[in-house]
């Protein structure tokens, strides 16, 4: 019987503590324990619902900075903060 190795990579309470943990991480030394996943883009197909805000050009400049230091784009960065503030809303 193989028994299965204890996984390095810890269980995750929110996004944050995961994002923290990657932030400190580098995800090349857990390569034994990830799975390649097939990734499917559709560029054609529209979103099915847009919503758009104002903000203040000091607060987007300030967006802008911490999604090129991620290396994702600004609405990524703004869609994945929203999600994670309604993933831990209450309501």
């Amino acid at each position: 019987m193989k028994l299965k190795r204890r996984s390095k990579i810890p269980k995750f309470k929110s996004y944050e503590e995961e994002a923290r943990f990657w932030d400190t991480h580098n995800f090349t030394d857990f390569e034994d324990e990830l799975e390649d996943v097939d990734i499917v883009f559709d560029l054609h197909r529209p979103k099915k619902e847009t919503l758009m805000f104002r903000l203040q050009k000091k607060a987007k400049s300030r967006l802008e900075k911490i999604a090129k230091s991620k290396g994702i784009s600004l609405s990524s960065l703004a869609r994945m903060w929203i999600m994670e503030k309604l993933h831990s809303s209450r309501i």
